[in-house]
């Protein structure tokens, strides 16, 4: 979409099996013989990127910053949910000013790997702006990474992004930054807009009652709920008899905050402790439910991130949408209800391009230092 001042949103979509030809021709969609500021490219693990990203940049001319992930599957407005593709999404014309940065978390460490990319953010004159974090999805604290973006940043610039995946099963995620495909590291894009910008942070969850209290936890485990050994209380509250677990049995939980209930995915436990392992911190002390839902909630919770993100823009008309989709919310709504949930977003989005992909983990901050989330759509609107 373009405004009357010439700034434009363009996303593309290409399952052409070929690498090189699928980057060209998703990126030659989003473009639309434009020249853009910044290409943001979308992906899975199994294409050769090195060709597709030649391919992008064949597209995208010499001077736009190229940027992207590897996925767990892609999304855009006009090729919808997919899987094994490329989703491209672009913006352009004057009113924009990006600029990158990378840091490999394996030399520095997560939390300064996030305060490294951050400072793309220093001497930003724009009225408005955003930093964008593509991140490892598996070099492990997640929380990390966003605290140090923080530390730099503070609390007047929103933080989005997600966790690169890699929907291979070989556990190795890639990033793109300027022609490269990189490996644990954080890439992070100062978006600075004479428009307003908005962020959208909404899941469909709801809480399963009683709370529990988090009683002893480290990190990312946790020990005790409510002074018994975590996986016994959940497996008892989730009527299990049995440590022969698939990998949703245990679901989720949700933690109290001030702006509602985030979500922390409880992927692994360990029989001999009895502890449950999240994605993400779970602090000591911390108020807790189980959460459940429903096909139709959640699909109601993307349509509310739309329409939160797009509120955020005040009397301004959105260009585009990037999006930020948790891949655990398509195992949990299934290949219908994906393309239902896309279906929804269209309703609310009307005409404006929306594209993104399929995350481990979302990052949205727009109160607070904490951002790290699950099983949730974020959404970045741009006018």
């Amino acid at each position: 979409m373009q405004s009357a001042t010439g700034r434009w949103f363009g996303t593309g979509h290409s399952t052409a099996p070929d690498s090189g030809k699928a980057g060209a021709e998703a990126a030659g969609a989003a473009l639309a013989g434009r020249t853009p500021k910044a290409v943001f490219v979308f992906c899975s693990a199994g294409h050769d990127l090195d060709a597709l990203l030649a391919g992008v940049r064949a597209e995208a001319g010499p001077d736009a910053a190229v940027v992207g992930a590897t996925t767990l599957g892609e999304l855009s407005s006009g090729g919808g949910p997919a899987r094994g593709s490329v989703a491209v999404t672009a913006l352009g014309g004057d009113g924009f000013t990006v600029r990158t940065r990378v840091a490999h978390i394996g030399g520095t460490g997560h939390r300064e790997a996030g305060a490294d990319v951050a400072a793309a953010m220093a001497g930003m004159d724009r009225p408005h702006s955003v930093l964008m974090l593509l991140c490892d999805g598996f070099s492990g604290d997640p929380h990390e990474i966003v605290r140090g973006a923080y530390s730099v940043v503070g609390a007047g610039v929103p933080l989005v992004g997600g966790f690169a995946g890699d929907d291979r099963g070989t556990r190795r995620s890639f990033q793109f930054h300027q022609d490269r495909a990189l490996t644990g590291t954080v890439v992070g894009v100062a978006i600075g807009s004479d428009a307003p910008l908005g962020v959208g942070i909404a899941h469909g969850w709801h809480r399963v009652e009683p709370p529990m209290v988090v009683t002893r936890s480290d990190g990312g485990r946790i020990y005790e709920l409510d002074g018994e050994p975590a996986l016994d209380v959940l497996l008892r509250k989730r009527g299990l008899d049995s440590i022969n677990l698939g990998p949703t049995d245990l679901q989720s939980l949700g933690l109290s905050r001030r702006s509602g209930v985030d979500i922390r995915v409880v992927h692994g436990y360990d029989e001999k402790d009895r502890s449950v392992v999240s994605g993400a911190t779970v602090p000591q002390g911390a108020l807790c439910w189980l959460m459940d839902s429903e096909r139709q909630s959640l699909i109601e919770g993307a349509e509310r991130s739309c329409a939160e993100a797009v509120e955020m823009l005040g009397d301004a008309e959105p260009l585009g949408v990037f999006t930020f989709n948790c891949a655990g919310r398509w195992g949990a709504l299934g290949d219908d209800g994906v393309q239902e949930e896309v279906a929804g977003m269209r309703a609310v989005l009307g005409d404006v391009p929306f594209g993104g992909f399929y995350t481990m983990g979302e990052i949205a901050r727009v109160r607070g230092s904490l951002g790290t989330h699950a099983l949730t759509l974020v959404t970045l609107a741009v006018a």
